[in-house]
C-alpha cells in the first residue's frame, strides 16, 4: 500500500475535525474557528500506527486547507506548533 498523502484526508467541516482513515483507523485533527482564525486544538494517531508520519499528513492537510481559505493558524496542539517550526514554509499562517 502506498503512503498516505493529504489528498487522503477528509475534512469534516460539520465536525470541525480532519480525518485519515489508514489500516481501519482513524488518525485526526480538530479545530475550532474563531473569527479568521483556526485554533487546531488536537491532532491524535492511534498508538499502533504511531511513527508512520501520519499526524504531519494530517496536519499539513489542515494548514493547506487554512492557506486555501485564507485563514490564519493559532496551533494550540503542541505537536501542530512543532510541526510548523519544522515547515517553516507554514509560518507565514500563524495568528499573531
Amino acid at each position: 500500500m502506498n503512503a498516505p498523502t493529504v489528498a487522503d484526508v477528509r475534512h469534516l467541516d460539520d465536525q470541525h475535525r480532519f480525518e485519515l482513515l489508514v489500516d481501519g483507523q482513524i488518525c485526526g485533527a480538530t479545530y475550532r474557528m474563531k473569527g479568521s482564525v483556526m485554533q487546531v486544538l488536537h491532532t491524535g494517531v492511534p498508538a499502533a500506527l504511531e511513527g508512520r508520519g501520519l499526524a504531519g499528513v494530517v496536519v499539513q492537510a489542515v494548514l493547506d486547507h487554512a492557506r486555501m481559505q485564507g485563514w490564519r493558524v493559532e496551533p494550540v496542539c503542541s505537536y501542530v506548533r512543532a510541526y510548523m517550526r519544522r515547515h517553516p514554509d507554514n509560518l507565514d499562517l500563524l495568528a499573531s
